[in-house]
């Protein structure tokens, strides 16, 4: 994922026309639109607006223990997770303290367990914290919060991957799709529904 937004790109395609056709000649549309498509087309290091480097660290980890790669797509970062994940928190400030807090008790419990911060612990220790979070079901209180933020940050992970692009073909999504003559719904599907066609 580049570093322009999704709304600076909508922006620069709905203003680039209308500019172009009112005060630039055709040489200089041409030229501003070479511009355009050269500063979308360089991958720029993501810098986040809301995480802070060590949450952005942690918050690239644990997307991709949530959503790994596999034969199918890339993993949750690959599809661009986290710049999502910041936009959402500066998009919807309530959810600001929440990510805050529950990121810093996952780095808390990871320094409690295992003497050193999530960042810094092993693949197989942050598979073992988040293993003792992850499932509502834990019957321990002391981690309640723990529980109820992991699940939020695995919803939000979610939602950010299965909306990426990345995500809709992982999804192999056939909608969207232009279909020239409909002769109505299948057979198979009016039969098993118990519906005819009248």
């Amino acid at each position: 994922m580049s570093t322009v937004s999704r709304r600076k790109a909508l922006q620069l395609l709905a203003a680039g026309p209308a500019a172009a056709a009112l005060v630039w000649t055709p040489a200089e549309a041409r030229q501003a639109h070479e511009h355009a498509q050269q500063a979308t087309a360089l991958p720029k290091a993501f810098a986040p607006k809301f995480f802070k480097a060590n949450e952005y660290a942690m918050v690239t980890i644990l997307v991709d223990l949530i959503i790994p790669r596999d034969e199918r797509s890339g993993s949750a970062t690959d599809a661009g997770v986290p710049p999502f994940m910041d936009f959402m928190m500066i998009d919807q400030p309530r959810r600001q303290v929440a990510m805050r807090g529950g990121l810093a008790l996952i780095d808390r419990l990871a320094n409690d367990r295992f003497g050193r911060r999530f960042v810094a612990a092993t693949d197989a220790e942050r598979r073992q914290l988040l293993d003792e979070i992850a499932y509502t079901s834990n019957a321990d209180p002391g981690l309640s919060q723990a529980v109820t933020f992991f699940n939020s940050f695995r919803d939000l992970t979610a939602s950010g991957f299965w909306s990426s692009k990345m995500g809709v073909a992982d999804l192999q999504y056939q909608g969207n799709v232009f279909v020239s003559e409909w002769k109505g719904c299948p057979g198979d599907a009016l039969a098993k529904l118990g519906v005819k066609y009248e």
